[in-house]
């Protein structure tokens, strides 16, 4: 008898145990992601269920392996975002312009004692608000766009606020399009692409605050490292466009299809890429891969800021730029983009008419600016 109560005495004693350890155990297998930055975050993980017109059902939590791409604008985040929204198992989708808005909020909130303070004082803690923030993402991704087994976000800015984002998903996996600066504020300029601080009168500060701006997310990609952040020159993926879609796909453990090589003929197409008629960036990815836009700035950049280069804009030669190459080589495209090339210069009244009724026929197209 007394081994017997013994035996029973034990047994609920392990029982005991088991249900006090379960939901930490829970916890750690629900954010453990190896040895990445901000993988001992804990955090409530809801689902969200969606489904698909097919009526196939999609579950998505914390944990799923969000893709978030980011860089300066006008430096190709549309053209890889739609170059992979044309792969079956992804869907990007417009920009959100709110999820860097809501990232750029919690920043101000951490980096102030006081308001931190506050916070705190008034009970709501770093991981209350880490929740409510990435509940609001994920509501926001999940939810703009149809249902995929990947799912993307593309905002430039996001990277801005990579190692906290990597917090909220530690599956997440991020890629970080960088472009020679005197192109995207040539391009900022001439397409009135209003940034905030930006004048857009003004190269030499305009090159400043994109040099400031990409020495940040540059840090943020290096912080999260090589396995959570990849770095993709926009003229590599103009220039030879499959080796770089391979290494994307790679990198994002997706199988490969041809289908990212001609993303134009999914434009607005079920399960295609969606475009919005208020992204200047629309009018342009409209096209297949080609190279008309590389070496617009030339000669037009003024004198002096051209002299003081290297001064105006340091990263230039951080992220392997040439600032005293006035052209620059960028290299020599792939055949295929050569091709396209030609048939884009030969045909430029057929694809401004596309473009016209390709955007007239994006979400936005019947609405007003």
């Amino acid at each position: 008898m007394l081994m017997i109560r013994g035996v029973g005495s034990a047994r609920k004693a392990v029982l005991v145990v088991l249900c006090v350890l379960t939901p930490f155990v829970f916890i750690f297998l629900l954010v453990r992601s190896g040895n990445d930055p901000g993988s001992c975050q804990i955090f409530t993980s809801r689902e969200t269920v969606v489904s698909g017109k097919d009526g196939k059902t999609f579950t998505y939590d914390r944990t799923s392996p969000f893709i978030f791409i980011g860089g300066f604008p006008r430096s190709g985040t549309t053209l890889v975002r739609a170059m992979l929204d044309a792969h079956n198992d992804i869907r990007c989708g417009e920009e959100t312009r709110v999820v860097p808005r809501i990232l750029q909020l919690a920043a101000q909130w951490n980096r102030s004692a006081k308001e931190s303070n506050r916070l705190h004082e008034a009970g709501l803690t770093d991981q209350i608000i880490g929740d409510a923030v990435a509940s609001f993402i994920m509501e926001v991704v999940v939810k703009h766009g149809e249902p995929a087994s990947r799912l993307c976000n593309k905002d430039p800015f996001t990277l801005k606020y990579g190692v906290y984002l990597l917090k909220l998903f530690p599956q997440a996996k991020f890629i970080f399009m960088i472009r020679d600066g005197r192109a995207v504020v040539h391009s900022l300029i001439t397409r009135k692409v209003t940034v905030t601080g930006f004048d857009l009168t003004d190269y030499r500060q305009c090159l400043t605050k994109w040099s400031n701006s990409m020495k940040t997310m540059l840090r943020e990609c290096e912080d999260l490292g090589p396995d959570r952040c990849l770095k993709v020159k926009y003229e590599d993926l103009v220039l030879h466009p499959r080796s770089q879609m391979e290494t994307i796909l790679n990198y994002l453990g997706l199988p490969w299809t041809e289908d990212v090589m001609h993303h134009e003929r999914y434009i607005n197409k079920p399960g295609g890429v969606s475009l919005s008629k208020v992204e200047r960036s629309s009018d342009q990815v409209v096209k297949p891969v080609n190279v008309e836009a590389l070496s617009k700035w030339v000669g037009v950049i003024p004198a002096d800021v051209i002299q003081d280069m290297d001064t105006v804009a340091p990263m230039l030669r951080e992220f392997g730029y040439d600032p005293n190459s006035n052209p620059p080589n960028y290299g020599a495209p792939d055949p295929e983009v050569a091709t396209n090339t030609v048939e884009v210069q030969k045909n430029s009244d057929k694809w401004v008419k596309t473009v016209e009724d390709v955007l007239h026929k994006s979400k936005g197209g019947n609405t007003k600016n």
